[in-house]
C-alpha cells in the first residue's frame, strides 16, 4: 500500500506541507516520488523512511 503524507512528515519531523511543496516544485522529495491518488492525495512508498535514512542499503537490497 503506502503511507500518507502526514505519516511521513511526522516520522521525518516536518510539516506535511513541506513534502507537498517539494513534490509540487521538483516532482519528488529527495528522490522519493509519491503516487497521486484519484482524490488528489499523495501516497508514498512503504519504505520511504528507510530510503531516506539508509539510501544505499535499500539500493543494494533491490
Amino acid at each position: 500500500m503506502g503511507i500518507t503524507t502526514e505519516q511521513l512528515a511526522e516520522a521525518l519531523g516536518l510539516k506535511a506541507q513541506s513534502l507537498r511543496a517539494a513534490v509540487c516544485r521538483e516532482g519528488h522529495y529527495y528522490g522519493l516520488r509519491p503516487r497521486r491518488l484519484p482524490n488528489g492525495r499523495l501516497m508514498w512508498p512503504s519504505d520511504s523512511l528507510q530510503r531516506l535514512i539508509h539510501p544505499r542499503a535499500v539500493e543494494v537490497a533491490k
